[in-house]
C-alpha cells in the first residue's frame, strides 16, 4: 500500500507524470523506441554537464577516433540512453511477456546448471543502457533478486519499488552486503553489478581502457562468502532496435583471492564488450571521477 504522504499535492505532478509514462508504454513499440532517441537527441542538446561528462569519457577511453567520430559517438550515447529510458517504462509498466518474442536469450543453461546442484549465482552485470528492461526479460528465464539504490524523488521510488517487487524474488538495497550473501548461500541467483565509481573506501585501482578506475572489490568478497558461480551477464539492444540479445557468458576466475585481481578480470571482460557496443553504455557516469592520487581533488578530470 502507498504511503498516504504520496497523495499530498505536492506530489501530483509527479503522479501526473507517472499516468503520462503509463500511456507511452501502450504505444506501438516501435513507436516507443522513436520516442526515446528524440528524447536522447534533445537531452544531447539540453543536458551540457552530462554532454561535457560523455565527452570526457569518450576521449579518455577511445582515444583512437576522430574529434569528428567522437562527437557522433556521444551523441549516439544520449540516444542509446534516451531509448534506454523507455526502456525503463516498459519494465516498469508491462508485463515481461511483452518483448519475449523479441528476445534471444543465450547460456542461461550455466545458470541452471549451477542452481540445479545448489550452488549460488552471481550474475555480474553493468549499467549498459537497456539496463531495467534487460532485469525484466531475464525473469522471463530465471527467478532473481537483485540489488538497487533507492531513487529520491519519492513518487518516483514507490513506483519503481512496486512494480520491481512484482518481478524479482528479492529488491536488496545496494549496501546490504549481508543480504547477498544469505542469498547465494540459499543457492539464488543475484544479479550485481560494480562499474561505478563509489569513491575509495572499499575500491582498488585496476586498469580501465588504459586509466586506473577505482573498483569496489565487494564482487569477490560477495562471491566468497556466499560460495557463488561468477557468470558474466550482457543485454544489448540490437543493431536495428528489432529486439535484444541477452547473454550468459563462462565463469569469471572470481574469487581468486586476490581483489586486485578479481576487479582487473571483471573490467578486463566489460572493456572488451563496450569495445563492440561502445554507445550502449552510461558514459554520463563521471567513471573516472576519484584519482588513483588521494593528494588530487575528486572529479578533475571532468572539470
Amino acid at each position: 500500500m502507498a504511503d498516504r504522504s504520496l497523495a499530498h499535492p505536492k506530489y501530483w505532478p509527479s503522479w501526473l507524470g507517472v499516468g503520462l509514462l503509463i500511456g507511452l508504454t501502450r504505444l506501438p513499440y516501435s513507436w516507443q523506441i522513436s520516442i526515446g532517441r528524440s528524447m536522447g537527441l534533445l537531452l544531447h542538446k539540453v543536458a551540457r554537464s552530462r554532454r561535457h561528462i560523455a565527452e570526457v569519457n569518450v576521449r579518455l577511453c577511445y582515444p583512437e577516433l576522430s574529434a569528428q567520430d567522437q562527437a557522433a559517438l556521444v551523441r549516439q550515447i544520449f540516444i542509446d540512453n534516451g531509448i534506454g529510458l523507455t526502456e525503463t517504462f516498459i519494465a516498469w509498466f508491462r508485463d515481461p511477456t511483452w518483448l519475449q518474442d523479441r528476445t534471444e536469450y543465450r547460456g542461461f543453461d550455466k545458470v541452471r546448471e549451477a542452481t540445479a546442484g545448489g550452488q549460488g549465482v552471481m550474475l555480474l552485470g553493468a549499467h549498459y543502457s537497456m539496463l531495467d528492461l534487460a532485469g525484466a526479460l531475464i525473469t522471463n528465464e530465471l527467478r532473481v533478486s537483485v540489488s538497487y539504490r533507492p531513487q529520491d524523488n519519492p513518487v518516483m521510488n514507490y513506483i519503481m519499488e512496486r512494480n520491481r517487487a512484482r518481478l524479482y524474488d528479492e529488491c536488496l538495497t545496494r549496501k546490504d552486503i549481508r543480504a547477498f550473501i544469505r542469498t547465494l548461500k540459499k543457492g539464488n541467483v543475484l544479479w550485481y553489478a560494480q562499474d561505478q565509481d563509489f569513491g575509495r573506501k572499499n575500491s582498488v585501482f585496476v586498469n580501465f581502457f588504459g586509466h586506473p578506475a577505482a573498483t569496489i572489490t565487494a564482487t569477490s568478497r560477495i562471491a566468497k562468502a556466499g560460495n557463488a558461480l561468477v557468470l558474466p551477464i550482457t543485454y544489448f539492444r540490437k543493431d536495428d532496435n528489432s529486439g535484444y540479445v541477452i547473454e550468459v557468458h563462462d565463469p569469471l576466475p572470481i574469487p581468486s583471492g586476490d581483489d586486485v585481481q578479481d576487479a582487473q578480470v571483471a573490467n578486463d571482460f566489460l572493456e572488451v564488450q563496450l569495445r563492440e557496443h561502445p554507445s550502449q553504455y552510461l558514459w554520463l557516469h563521471k567513471r573516472f571521477k576519484t584519482p588513483a592520487d588521494s593528494s588530487q581533488k575528486k572529479g578533475l578530470l571532468y572539470k
